[in-house]
């Protein structure tokens, strides 16, 4: 298993491999390699499972014609090592790379169709002058690609993973914004050559594609007809009998017996469910029998199980049934998923998976395989079977309707009488959420209209009434591709091997020539699986109806981890984005929590899955011009001036103000110690300013202005937004406020309910009442007038703001003047004496882009002047994290 890299269309890059080759090492640790020629480069990172000492990448012909990469793994190998042997060919290796490769040489494309396995690969083949991509049958090993010329002059890049692709340089970072739609609106991805990456694409399963050397053209084909022979197989109907079940029983050991070849640690995937512990039992049977290949396993097999105690999700004694059936031939190890991890590990995460997905269920998957990498390289898994026998509920629908078409009542009464504890379950559910009579939230309601239009002809549908064509679009488009790509992503993040032993080809086939009774029958879907392994699971399991899988309790996290995501809808670039409305995101987000609607947590987490993925790969995440990092506290913000002089009716003097750069205040922060701190290293740095500076502050009066926001935080005023209880008026006058920037002031359902809290909704409605009378007469400022200027200083949840104030609605501090005077008192105590002398007093000050206010202040000017010295607001905003200035007079 590896990794592998290359373009068509950039003469000898050896660098450029190399920058897309390094961004795959976790693919491949254990050895990289580079191959140019003309215009074709080749990279490759390998993951050393077969042949270890050998099958080093790229690996050449040996006549020098033929270069390949290849990542992934062809199980008949063997077979086809015998074959080619017999055509006269002769080997230097025991790898299956070189079978590949002369496999190529043997019958060209043509192989492909022979390989039983998992595979991306790229060929440069001198001889025709092509180089050559493919991938594997169902899809299991990708292989991404982007055309980073024209379309007269194609410069072909390509890699098994996206990253590679952006890291070249080569082609722009940007959304596919109808993918996105689809994704957000129907919940699907995957089901096309299309990514989340505009101009990125990704082979389809059974594709190979071929670029002409001499003019970089290309074109993309299928090198097999698997799909269309499955169609074909299905109208076989071979009927279903014991014979059959035992020959699916061979042909499934068989296929798991060959994925076992190995010469590093393997161990298997135990969810508890029905595809994955048919895995364990059938292994454990081998190992029992001492069947070849199972040496790989060591002395016991390691079987790796995700938990959830004391969750609706928890599948723990599902899995030790399992266990306990091996008769104590089972190394176990289970590994608890939390919400904690998750939301450490979330970055990561999105990282991996590079582009979204359907829930955060996969993360199951991720921490299983973090920890198997600690034991084992190659991990067997159930994937795909679900796809091929009818392991989601909708199947059973598309086979009643298919019975309803073909006037087979009879078997559809009795199947449909079998079901009925299925659907009386589902029914159960569905008319639980009738009864409770929530609100409906509907993703169309939280996207903008405008981003919606652009793509209202899109739609999404399913085969309704043919399981098997039904199964069989699942299985190339529908489903199971998102759920390989999740496999590839989490088992190569950690350096391990993936294998999929449903999805060996050939058993493949060879169920779907049965009749549909070997899918579902009496009611039971997977009967043959069921029927095949009958005495090697325990029965609880055989009989399971529910499906769970690796998944995580998504309901339960996500109210745990409802600080996160709120600190996610309110950032500012998630407001910023032109997909959702991010006020009916946070209303629908603070009523799921309330149990006051009926939304699925996978609404949530597609919202946030983009905003994060586009902060990952699309954002441009250098820092804002208007921030500058460690700021001296001798310069002024980033546009902004040190020096203003008032107008002549404030006194028409001119001041110098000095922003301080501090940590983030929180509410346990004691304000009076954290204030001096920066005031005396304020002076303390003196003797390394200039000389300007050193001028600017000796022998002349000078204050200390300090922001409401942190003294109002430090007093406990302010309350984080999910601690916030909004009543329905606050939600219906907060729309008649109009909206200021990044939520300043009463514009907002949170901060209108503490203004509430704080003086009375009777006032509130008074004043607004009195506001509008104002305005008829060409008033301004009633409503404040009457309601008081403390309400004025709320600021609403700020996105720009560091720490919880991003987060949280602040009221004013309390009694200004008072928190003003004992403040000074301190700094008169605090600095060195030739500065105290001079020292004139603080003011407490409530300043944005909006206007000023000075709220409190024990100084020597007036207040009009106070609020001129800070008209252009010199601390900034948010994060230049200068919440206080030092302000001096100049002569």
């Amino acid at each position: 298993m590896c990794g592998i890299a290359g373009y068509h269309g950039f003469g000898e890059d050896e660098a450029l491999l190399k920058v897309m080759n390094d961004c795959i090492e976790h693919r491949g640790p254990d050895g990289e390699g580079y191959f140019t020629e003309g215009n074709v480069g080749l990279a490759h990172r390998r993951l050393s499972i077969i042949d270890v000492a050998h099958g080093q990448e790229p690996m050449i012909s040996a006549d020098g014609d033929t270069v390949l990469v290849y990542n992934g793994e062809v199980y008949n190998y063997l077979e086809l090592r015998a074959e080619l042997e017999g055509l006269g060919r002769a080997f230097r290796t025991q790898s299956d790379t070189e079978v590949v490769l002369q496999s190529y040489e043997q019958w060209g494309t043509e192989a492909f169709d022979r390989f039983n396995g998992m595979f991306g690969l790229a060929i440069l083949d001198k001889k025709k002058n092509v180089t050559v991509l493919a991938r594997d049958h169902f899809g299991i090993k990708p292989v991404y690609w982007a055309n980073a010329g024209t379309a007269e002059a194609p410069k072909i890049i390509f890699a098994s993973e996206i990253k590679p692709l952006l890291q070249s340089g080569k082609i722009e970072r940007k959304p596919n914004e109808r993918i996105l739609y689809r994704y957000l609106q129907y919940r699907i991805h995957d089901d096309s050559a299309e990514t989340f990456f505009d101009g990125v694409f990704k082979l389809q399963p059974g594709e190979m594609m071929a670029i002409d050397n001499a003019t970089g053209t290309y074109s993309i084909s299928a090198f097999t007809r698997l799909r269309e022979e499955l169609e074909e197989l299905s109208k076989v109907n071979r009927p279903y009998t014991p014979e059959v079940t035992e020959e699916y029983r061979t042909r499934f050991t068989e296929a798991i017996r060959m994925r076992l070849k190995s010469e590093v640690p393997l161990g298997s995937a135990l969810s508890g469910g029905l595809d994955s512990s048919a895995v364990v039992v059938t292994i454990n049977k081998l190992m029992q029998e001492k069947a070849e290949a199972t040496d790989s396993l060591g002395a016991k097999q390691n079987t790796f199980s995700a938990v959830f105690p004391n969750s609706i999700n928890d599948e723990e004694h599902y899995a030790d049934a399992a266990i306990a059936k091996c008769s104590g031939n089972i190394q176990a190890h289970k590994i608890l998923p939390t919400p904690d991890g998750f939301a450490a590990d979330l970055d990561d995460f999105v990282r991996t998976m590079e582009e979204p997905i359907i829930s955060s269920g996969p993360y199951a998957q991720y921490c299983v395989m973090k920890e198997a990498s600690k034991h084992v390289t190659v991990l067997l898994d159930g994937q795909g079977a679900d796809e091929m026998m009818a392991g989601y509920i909708p199947y059973y629908f598309a086979y009643l309707r298919q019975l309803k078409a073909k006037g087979d009542y009879k078997t559809l009464l009795k199947e449909a009488t079998s079901s009925l504890d299925i659907f009386y379950r589902l029914g159960r559910f569905r008319l639980q959420g009738k009864l409770t009579a929530k609100k409906t939230v509907a993703m169309s309601s939280l996207l903008n209209k405008s981003f919606t239009g652009k793509y209202k002809g899109e739609n999404f549908s399913n085969i309704p009434d043919n399981m098997k064509l039904r199964l069989i679009d699942d299985l190339f488009h529908k489903s199971l591709p998102s759920l390989l790509r999740y496999e590839d992503k989490n088992t190569m993040r950690f350096s391990l091997e993936g294998r999929v032993p449903f999805l060996d080809k050939e058993v493949v086939k060879f169920l779907f020539s049965l009749s549909d009774e070997a899918i579902i029958k009496g009611g039971w879907n997977k009967r043959i699986l069921r029927d095949a392994t009958r005495g090697l699971l325990p029965e609880k399991i055989s009989n399971r109806r529910n499906k769970i899988g690796f998944t995580t309790p998504e309901a339960e996290w996500f109210k745990l981890m409802k600080e996160r995501l709120y600190k996610i809808f309110m950032s500012n670039s998630f407001a910023e984005r032109p997909y959702w409305n991010r006020e009916a995101v946070l209303t629908a987000f603070e009523e799921y929590l309330n149990d006051k609607n009926d939304a699925d947590t996978m609404i949530f987490w597609r919202l946030l899955n983009v905003e994060l993925w586009f902060r990952e790969f699309i954002d441009n995440n250098e820092t804002p011009a208007d921030v500058k990092e460690n700021k001296s506290d001798y310069e002024p913000n980033p546009g902004k001036e040190l020096d203003i002089t008032v107008p002549a009716e404030a006194g028409g003097e001119t001041f110098r103000r000095y922003p301080l750069q501090t940590g983030v205040f929180k509410r346990e922060t004691d304000l009076d110690p954290e204030v001096l701190s920066y005031v005396k290293r304020f002076f303390d740095g003196l003797d390394s300013a200039d000389e300007a500076t050193r001028k600017a502050v000796t022998s002349t009066p000078w204050y200390l202005l300090v922001s409401e926001k942190i003294v109002a935080i430090t007093q406990g005023r302010s309350f984080p937004v999910w601690e916030i209880k909004v009543s329905p008026a606050a939600r219906v006058l907060s729309k008649f406020v109009k909206r200021t920037p990044a939520g300043i002031g009463l514009g907002s359902p949170w901060s209108m309910q503490i203004a509430i809290n704080e003086v009375g909704l009777p006032l509130i409605v008074k004043a607004a009442a009195a506001s509008v009378v104002g305005k008829l007469q060409g008033k301004s400022g009633v409503f404040y007038d009457v309601v008081g200027h403390n309400i004025n200083a709320i600021d609403g949840a700020t996105p720009y703001s560091l720490g919880s104030s991003a987060n949280s609605v602040k009221l004013a501090p309390k009694d200004p003047e008072a928190v003003a005077r004992r403040i000074s008192a301190l700094v008169r105590e605090s600095v060195p004496a030739e500065y105290a002398a001079n020292f004139a007093g603080t003011s407490i000050m409530d300043a944005n882009d909006l206007g000023v206010v000075a709220m409190g202040h024990d100084t020597d000017l007036t207040k009009d002047t106070i609020q001129a010295i800070f008209k252009d607001n010199p601390q900034g905003q948010g994060a230049q994290a200068t919440p206080m200035s030092l302000v001096f007079k100049q002569n």
